[in-house]
């Protein structure tokens, strides 16, 4: 369905919809009874009253799975682009069969309301962590997609506000919840490729677009909202569009206004696990040096191409890397690039959205001992989420490990743009004896926004 199309979904085409994102992200969605014409169970009572903030495919995506979840009831939709708004709020009420969803356009109205209990944050990125504060603020549990913060501090002024509010965090980084890549993790963290050494991440490089003329803002998009803390720009078509079919992934993703560009927004996914297998998710790397390559005279800045050494206290060094200079790595096996290699002594793992590999071979056949590490168990993000909020589980990816996985995207953009090398004291959280470095930890917002 074409990002222009005013008309509501059918049921048949709801479930063709929501196959296709399972199939982008890589996870099934549960497909809602209400939408196979049965009686939708459970009680109103009982159920997880949810709005979703942030409306493009992914926002979309979430919204769907989450429609999806019969202890889910989905009651509020927000997005500045009034075309976005609608058509989230026709999904949900052709979904329900009824045309309760609410929809609002500044955030702020939806997560004032008393009978939300969580929220969906799925905005553009610089948007993070306003939303989510505002969410504390209100004790609202969210969901909260990835990277977590415009700036390393306002990741950490989350942390600090879902720590003393006790709200639900999940973070988006749904490989958490997925079994090969938490197997994978096991592997390593038992010792099963003897000691570890090196990690491999590889992720797609940003992609560019040409500089563009000013146009006229259309009146369906509050253009002002949608910048909120960045610094004014004239307004053009691909500095905020959606996703397309036609067009594809939004510009926006690799504007630094708005995003790292795909270092932090697809790194962070890799770099989560790479942190998960060296046991170090609340922790981070001593020494942080690197090489990045940043267009210019663009609409876009992002880092196209990147190769940045972490260097961690317990001898392990990952290289964060493009996929196209991943491939390339020396170190590299197997004929991978993309994904996470994990290099040991006596062997190494692979593992990636689509397969896992390993040498030896038989370890693709290993199982965990009862007396060996098992790390977190989720096999749905999404549900997850929701056992989280009913107190049943905790959630698989949480503010702690979120916001250390977020750091190691932050100092790696850093260190290649100052182009020397860094050291870093990640029980302080400040680079050592370096105070440019330090104040590039944090950056202004456009008034009257502020953390």
């Amino acid at each position: 369905m074409k990002q222009t199309d005013p008309h509501p979904m059918n049921r048949r085409q709801f479930l063709k919809h929501s196959a296709a994102f399972a199939g982008v992200i890589g996870f099934p969605v549960i497909v809602p009874s209400s939408v196979l014409g049965q009686a939708r169970p459970g009680a109103p009572s009982n159920r997880v009253v949810l709005g979703c903030i942030g409306l493009g495919i992914q926002g979309t995506g979430n919204m769907r799975t989450f429609c999806g979840n019969p202890e889910v009831q989905v009651v509020a939709v927000c997005d500045v682009h009034d075309t976005q708004r609608r058509r989230a709020k026709q999904v949900v009420d052709e979904f329900h069969g009824n045309g309760d969803c609410a929809a609002y356009k500044d955030f702020r109205e939806l997560i004032a309301r008393k009978d939300i209990d969580a929220v969906q944050i799925t905005t553009p990125d610089h948007w993070h962590p306003l939303v989510a504060l505002e969410a504390t603020r209100r004790r609202k549990h969210m969901y909260c997609e990835k990277p977590m913060g415009w700036s390393m501090r306002a990741a950490q002024a989350v942390q600090k506000a879902v720590q003393e509010s006790g709200v639900v965090f999940q973070f988006g980084t749904q490989q958490r919840s997925s079994g090969k890549f938490r197997l994978a993790c096991e592997l390593v963290r038992n010792g099963k490729i003897g000691q570890l050494k090196t990690i491999l991440v590889g992720v797609p490089g940003s992609w560019t677009c040409p500089s563009q003329p000013t146009e006229p803002v259309p009146k369906e998009l509050d253009y002002d909202l949608w910048l909120g803390p960045a610094p004014l720009a004239p307004y053009c078509y691909q500095r905020c569009r959606p996703w397309t079919e036609k067009e594809g992934w939004s510009i926006w993703y690799c504007i630094s206004d708005y995003c790292m560009g795909m270092i932090g927004n697809w790194g962070v996914h890799h770099l989560d696990i790479a942190q998960w297998g060296n046991g170090t998710e609340l922790g981070g790397p001593t020494e942080v040096e690197g090489t990045g390559v940043f267009p210019a005279g663009l609409l876009t800045d992002a880092a196209t191409h990147w190769q940045v050494e972490n260097r961690f206290a317990n001898g392990v060094t990952l290289t964060h890397m493009d996929d196209e200079t991943s491939r390339k790595h020396p170190l590299q096996q197997g004929g991978h690039g993309h994904g996470v290699m994990f290099l040991g002594t006596e062997g190494w793992v692979h593992v990636d959205r689509e397969r896992m590999d390993a040498q030896p071979k038989s370890l693709l056949k290993a199982t965990i001992g009862p007396n060996e590490v098992h790390l977190f168990k989720s096999d749905n993000h999404h549900a997850n989420f929701v056992d989280a909020v009913k107190g049943r589980s905790k959630p698989a990816a949480p503010i702690d490990s979120a916001v250390r996985s977020d750091a190691l995207c932050h100092l790696q953009q850093i260190a290649i743009k100052l182009k020397r090398r860094l050291r870093w004291d990640p029980a302080q959280e400040v680079f050592v004896g370096d105070d440019e470095a330090n104040r590039m930890l944090d950056r202004p917002m456009r008034a009257p926004w502020k953390l």
